[in-house]
């Protein structure tokens, strides 16, 4: 920290000119001998001058200084004062004469000066030491100052540190956040893909086996057309025997035959009905009818048999739209089989049976 220069005293000018004026008065009252005796007079003139002054009056002391020699001079004359016309004198004094100086004036002449010149010193030492405890406190002010702009620059760092600290603390928790909704997110869009890859997964799979149950039917009921125009052929092929058979018989052979085929087909027609309310009461019985089933529901059902009566297999041909529903038909044809009493049936009346439909609604089995 730089320090302020200090002013100039007062003190050695002060002395100087104190000095000076002493020396001035001196000369003023002390003159030295004439080389011719001078005639004493009777009236002697003894002047002292004393000056009282205090440490506060310095400044005015170096103005007043001058003024106070030039006014001793003139009133020092430079011949001595007519005697006074009331007191007698016992010789008339000479013009040459002139007062003489006492040791006692000189001394207190020196007196006053040396008295003059410690007041000056002490007002000088005086002085210096204000200056000093002022040169002090302005030091002390300036290093209070200083401090408290040392302290006031350390807590502004501290708190912009500690801002700063704040906003970092404050990016990083929003940078964790984000990157938390981010990860979020992508797990989010990713179960949401899985899901949907499955869920079309799941459609294509369900696609893939409506398709090939179609294609089953489709494939069965074109083997069961193919059957049925076997069967149509076989029995154009055995008409055709008799009318060839009848062409060679007795019309009356002819009559009796048609009769025992009409008595014939009856019976198997009977039998084909027979069994048929058969199984549907057999299936009427397994049945177990879902809660959600309404009387709109309907599904029909292809059922595929052995000559012994076992299940080959039993498809929906026409879905209710109810899964549970669908699934509950099929599982009543699969609880009802297998129907021995196929085996008891007429080979011709056995193969209407190897594959037929059932009707399935919640009032009835058709």
């Amino acid at each position: 920290m730089a320090k302020r220069e200090r002013r100039v005293g007062y003190g050695w000018p002060t002395l100087l000119a104190i000095g000076v004026h002493v020396a001035a008065l001196l000369l003023t009252i002390i003159k030295w001998p004439a080389s011719e005796p001078e005639p004493t007079s009777s009236s002697v003139v003894q002047a002292t001058l004393v000056r009282a002054e205090t440490a506060t009056d310095q400044p005015q002391q170096t103005e007043e200084s001058a003024p106070a020699a030039s006014q001793a001079e003139e009133e020092t004359p430079d011949e001595p004062p007519a005697p006074d016309t009331n007191e007698e004198a016992p010789s008339e004094p000479d013009e040459t004469s002139v007062p003489e100086v006492s040791d006692t004036a000189v001394e207190q002449a020196r007196a006053e000066a040396q008295r003059l010149q410690e007041e000056a010193e002490r007002a000088a030492q005086a002085r210096a030491e204000a200056e000093a405890e002022r040169q002090r406190q302005q030091e002390e002010a300036e290093r209070r100052a200083e401090a408290e702009r040392q302290r006031q620059q350390e807590e502004a760092e501290r708190q912009a540190e500690a801002e700063r600290q704040r906003q970092q603390e404050e990016a990083e928790r929003q940078a964790e956040a984000e990157r938390k909704r981010q990860q979020e997110e992508a797990e989010r869009q990713a179960e949401a893909e899985r899901k949907r890859q499955q869920e079309e997964a799941e459609r294509q799979a369900e696609a893939e086996r409506q398709r090939q149950q179609e294609e089953a039917e489709r494939k069965a009921e074109a083997e069961r057309k193919r059957q049925q125009e076997e069967a149509e052929a076989a029995r154009q092929r055995e008409l055709a025997e008799r009318a060839a058979q009848a062409n060679a018989s007795s019309l009356e052979s002819m009559i009796s035959e048609e009769q025992q085929s009409i008595a014939n087909a009856e019976q198997a027609r009977e039998a084909a009905n027979g069994f048929k309310n058969l199984v549907r009461r057999y299936v009427e019985q397994s049945w177990n009818l879902p809660p959600s089933a309404s009387r709109q529901l309907r599904a029909i059902v292809r059922i595929q048999l052995l000559p012994t009566g076992e299940l080959v297999g039993a498809t929906i041909t026409q879905s209710s739209g109810d899964s549970a529903f669908d699934r509950s038909v099929i599982n009543a044809v699969e609880r009802a089989a297998p129907f021995r009493e196929m085996s008891e049936l007429d080979a011709s009346v056995q193969r209407q049976f190897r594959e037929f439909n059932l009707d399935f609604n919640p009032e009835d089995i058709r």
